[in-house]
């Protein structure tokens, strides 16, 4: 592994495959590509650790509703976001890759067919079984989960990858020790060189001055939702329809309202907390089934159902002290050993005390049976990441983030919550009082600083180069290839035309898998088919206000 912070002045590198992001979608598809036999150059932004000047090259304005400071909202060094997330594993819902009348620009050019083979090969890089958990599975153990009827409710189930630290480069040994696998940190591309149809050759730098020039026959962007559109947009490539950038989704989080009157301490066993079941920790939550969204025109919104303190109650010191500690310690490695400590005594309690402890507090008139909602977003042109006309540390523009909810997305929240009201009062065991904000008169939305620790939203930045059949209506094909470009793919997030209600990593994984065996698949190809499948004539670029230094090199400069 290179540290391009140790290196001065230029280098140059010549790959078959270049990487840019070392995240799960990155390094999933490398992975599989060294399985296939290719040579990857894998280009990761930061370190091995949190640093705080790498992290404000995130830095951005936030222009539309409320959201997180951007410099924050992702992570920048190897493992990704991945190294602190929650673990939260879920497919897609066949309905989420339909064309949904009653969504516009819904539609994925594939199908959840075509995924299955890849969610079963993902499942096992989670630490997950085979089998997909249903909510009969909970019932067969004893937990009371009501039975709802299935043309309104579905009580998907979500699975949890045991594991904090998946993805980062302590786990990543096999990587650092493949002969054809070579790693390059503190590598922060900045711009990306295309003419007559294929990229050329990058340029990635360090903070600390050190710069490497690659010539890759393919180049993959793996840099998350906000930064590959960024990437494309700073590059001039991939835009010529206005579509990089355009349709940033969220999962938004909101207090849905509370149950009254009913069976709390059934209720709070069932969707409060994790279960353990067959080895596997599981938890149920509640969607919408996909009789009811196509009746109601709704979106594939979730909600599970918890102990919290009412709205507008002044936040428990416990909840204050959690809080602070997840987003105000630096998530260095120290940090999250902290928080991953915290976390799991977390779970263990849960697992061990609960529902006791929240149905206690419940009783003393301390919290509410309330509904949190993590909504699905639907896909919206004018919610958009663009380019300010600030420049980082690296001379490339900051983002703006102009993030914005629609009706549609109130409406959905508000149709779950009055089928959950329908079928708990049919049930006997509660009725729903809904939330304020949700009548006709009240906010498009309204996020809650009680209701979860992430009170906006669930950090997925989605959507921004999204999946398409034409370059009119997206950024890339079905392959995950970049419209107009034969030789530049995207992985992750970004790539998908809608969100659903599942939480994306472990589509983020199945996708990366899946362009990784289209692109394999092409180089095979193109090796059959000619002599070589090299760029081997690098063109002057005229677009960039400073050309990448490779395209000044000779066309037998021996380095490439």
């Amino acid at each position: 592994m290179l540290d391009l912070d140790d290196v001065d002045g230029t280098i140059r590198r010549r790959t078959e495959i270049c990487v840019i992001g070392a995240g799960a979608a990155g390094i999933a598809l490398t992975r599989r590509l060294l399985a296939a036999g290719h040579e990857v150059l894998l280009l990761e932004s930061g370190g091995r650790d949190f640093e705080a000047a790498t992290a404000d090259l995130n830095a951005g304005s936030n222009i539309g509703e409320d959201y997180y400071p951007l410099h924050d909202a992702r992570m920048r060094f190897f493992g990704g976001t991945t190294a602190i997330w929650g673990g939260r594993c879920a497919e897609l819902d066949p309905i989420d890759f339909e064309r949904r009348d009653w969504v516009p620009h819904s539609g994925w050019p594939i199908g959840r067919d075509d995924l299955a083979p890849y969610y079963a090969q993902a499942r096992p890089m989670f630490g997950l079984s085979d089998r997909r958990f249903e909510v009969a599975d909970l019932r067969a153990a004893g937990v009371p989960v009501p039975q709802f009827r299935d043309h309104l409710l579905h009580t998907p189930i979500w699975t949890f990858d045991p594991r904090f630290n998946r993805f980062t480069l302590d786990a990543c040994a096999d990587m650092q020790a493949h002969p054809r696998c070579h790693i390059i940190c503190h590598a922060s591309v900045v711009g990306i060189a295309q003419r007559a149809g294929s990229v050329q050759c990058l340029e990635a730098r360090s903070l600390k001055g050190g710069r490497v020039m690659v010539i890759a026959d393919i180049v993959v962007l793996a840099a998350g939702g906000i930064e590959n559109a960024r990437l494309l947009l700073a590059s001039h490539i991939g835009n010529d329809n206005d579509q990089v950038g355009r349709y940033f989704m969220e999962h938004p989080h909101a207090r849905g309202g509370r149950i009254v009157g009913g069976d709390s301490w059934n209720l709070l066993k069932s969707f409060a907390r994790r279960h353990r079941v067959a080895g596997q920790d599981v938890a149920a939550l509640v969607t919408p089934a996909a009789a009811l969204q196509r009746r109601e025109g709704i979106l594939n919104s979730s909600l599970t159902i918890v102990a919290r303190q009412p709205a507008r109650a002044a936040q428990f010191v416990g909840m204050r002290a959690y809080g602070s500690l997840k987003h105000d310690i630096a998530p260095t490695r120290r940090g999250r050993a902290l928080w991953m400590a915290t976390k799991k005594a977390a779970n263990w309690a849960q697992q061990h005390i609960d529902p006791a402890r929240p149905w206690l507090l419940h009783k003393a008139g301390l919290a509410d049976i309330a509904l949190l909602v993590r909504a699905e977003q639907a896909p919206n042109p004018e919610s958009r990441i663009t380019l300010g006309s600030e420049i980082d540390a690296l001379g490339v523009r900051r983002v703006n983030l102009d993030w914005r909810l629609s009706d549609l997305d109130k409406r959905s929240v508000t149709g779950l919550v009055r089928a959950l009201d329908e079928e708990i009062s049919r049930l006997e065991i509660g009725r729903v009082e809904a939330a304020d904000w949700l009548a006709e008169d009240g906010p498009n939305w309204q996020t809650d600083p009680l209701i979860s620790s992430h009170p906006i939203g669930g950090y997925h930045h989605i959507g921004t180069t999204r999946m398409s059949y034409t370059p009119r209506t997206g950024v890339v094909d079905a392959d995950g290839r970049v419209h107009g470009v034969s030789n530049l793919y995207i992985v992750g997030s970004s790539t998908f035309p809608t969100a659903g209600w599942a939480n994306p990593t472990l589509t983020i994984v199945a996708l990366a898998l899946r362009t990784a065996d289209r692109i394999s698949a092409m180089l095979a190809k193109r090796h059959r088919g000619s002599e070589t499948s090299r760029v081997t004539l690098p063109i002057p670029f005229s677009v960039m206000r400073r050309p990448p230094a490779c395209l000044d090199a000779p066309a037998n400069d021996p380095r490439f």
